[in-house]
């Protein structure tokens, strides 16, 4: 049996299997992209909700595992050479798991390289652009007088789907296969036109590839699944 009672975090999250993979997180775009994925894998994992509305990834508990103050974060107890390994940033957990266990992600050296550059983008343009956009237009920057900002990055964010749409056409995924590419991606463009309630506003209905592809990738049993988890009692 590991143990993990060495990092603070599970003073707060207790370990109930602590032989499991432990995810601290929440079901926001980038909480999900871990949970489909461990889902997608089928390794065996430990939820635990991470209540951000209540500031809990501020707590010294949360801080000692994501300094960052941000989920997803996770705590392996079986990781590199048999020891515990934590780790935050969902970029970096997908990329982790999908070498622990060699799936969605190809063996091919240039492949594999090809599909990082995906996640990248998705890590440093999609999440923030789409992450604006849903400040601006749903909370509190709707009260903005300077609607310049909304404007600049709904023009990004259309920009940038104009990027997925033409890198989607005559493929069912970014890579060709299903990998963490999409993993990264289908929660983000979900919210988009989902909960920050933009679909109108990115003129996402004038896509074609996009939108085939986001149905099919909620169509998933593991990503329907890793949508609802953690789950919110």
């Amino acid at each position: 049996m590991a143990d993990l009672s060495a990092f603070p975090i599970t003073q707060r999250w207790p370990a109930q299997h602590p032989d499991r993979l432990q995810l601290y997180s929440l079901n926001t775009p980038n909480g999900v992209k871990v949970s489909i994925m461990l889902e997608e894998i089928g390794l065996p994992y430990e939820p635990h909700l991470v209540d951000i509305g209540a500031n809990e990834t501020w707590t010294p508990e949360f801080l000692s595992l994501n300094p960052n103050g941000k989920i997803p974060a996770i705590l392996d107890p079986d990781g590199p050479g048999g020891r515990p390994l934590a780790l935050f940033e969902s970029g970096a957990i997908l990329i982790y798991l999908a070498e622990k266990t060699g799936k969605l992600i190809p063996t091919d050296p240039a492949a594999r390289y090809k599909t990082l550059q995906w996640v990248m983008f998705q890590m440093a343009a999609i999440g923030p652009m789409f992450g604006q956009v849903g400040f601006f237009h749903k909370y509190a920057g709707r009260a903005y007088e300077d609607k310049r900002p909304l404007e600049r990055y709904v023009t990004e964010s259309k920009r940038l789907l104009g990027v997925l749409e033409a890198r989607l056409e005559g493929r069912d995924w970014i890579m060709g296969d299903y990998s963490i590419a999409d993993v990264a991606t289908l929660g983000w463009v979900r919210n988009l036109i989902g909960y920050y309630g933009a679909r109108d506003l990115v003129d996402f209905d004038s896509l074609k590839n996009v939108p085939a592809w986001l149905e099919r990738g909620l169509a998933r049993p593991a990503v329907q699944r890793g949508l609802e988890i953690p789950g919110r009692g």
